[in-house]
């Protein structure tokens, strides 16, 4: 019926209404903990740059994975779906052949098959052609600014254990599709790049990935966590907040109101 990120932003479906948070949200941004990390930020303002702010994000998120040690078919795994959805999927793996490193080349390829991930995501229509994505020099500058500061985020906070995470056992008849980013060994990460730092829709989606990772068959993995956290390698910024200062009555309005579980299932 709805993704996480549709359920976040308000989305209603088949008579269910939209979610509507507390004043200043189940988890106010203001409560999270904030490090800056050290090292060179993007020069390019995020305006000026020749690709989308979402085509960013998913291709310093995928690239990093590359460069953490994924295959290119692993770390764009969202875009080979979209591809293959739309019959582009010769294409994406021509796109893919061309992606080694953090080249120019390399990098405008990537923001070429981030394109697919729409398809995936909110459908065939919302798909425009990918040969109409092109990386200039200082977004393709930028974009690796980011993937290096990335890079130190893990050095400092990681390893990964597990990234692009879905949640199979998880999902609800009301939330039924939605994967996060990185999970190190006690934290579930979510990447931004956005100018700003986290909204109450952000800490909202992270909590929703957190318990659906507590209901889904990988809920070992997920009663180890004990924190959630953003990084934000456009503002070298860390946020994170420990899930032991969560409020339990608010984790269980979440579980049943917002992710649907029914109330006797609930962990909270």
């Amino acid at each position: 019926m709805l993704s996480v990120t549709q359920r976040v932003n308000g989305v209603s479906h088949a008579g269910i209404s939209p979610v509507k948070q507390p004043r200043g949200g189940y988890i106010n941004p203001k409560r999270l903990a904030v490090v800056e990390l050290e090292g060179p930020k993007p020069a390019l303002e995020q305006k000026k740059e020749s690709v989308s702010a979402n085509l960013v994000g998913s291709a310093v998120d995928y690239l990093t994975r590359f460069m953490e040690g994924a295959s290119v078919k692993e770390a764009f795994k969202i875009s080979f779906l979209g591809a293959s959805i739309v019959g582009e999927s010769a294409n994406a793996i021509h796109l893919a052949e061309g992606i080694a490193g953090l080249d120019d080349a390399s990098i405008a390829n990537a923001c070429k098959l981030v394109g697919y991930d729409s398809v995936r995501r909110a459908g065939a229509m919302a798909f425009r052609p990918v040969e109409d994505i092109e990386a200039d020099g200082p977004t393709c500058e930028n974009i690796r600014t980011m993937v290096n500061l990335s890079l130190e985020f893990f050095r400092e906070y990681g390893p990964v254990t597990r990234d692009g995470i879905t949640f199979e056992g998880g999902y609800t008849d009301l939330v039924n599709t939605g994967d996060g980013d990185f999970m190190s060994a006690d934290t579930v990460w979510d990447f931004k790049v956005s100018v700003k730092p986290p909204t109450n829709k952000h800490t909202l989606q992270i909590v929703m990935y957190w318990l659906l990772g507590m209901h889904s068959v990988y809920a070992e993995d997920y009663k180890a966590v004990r924190r959630l956290g953003f990084f934000n390698p456009r503002l070298g910024m860390v946020y994170t907040i420990d899930v032991a200062d969560l409020d339990r009555e608010m984790l269980r309005e979440i579980e049943v109101k917002v992710i649907g579980y029914d109330s006797e299932k609930a962990i909270f």
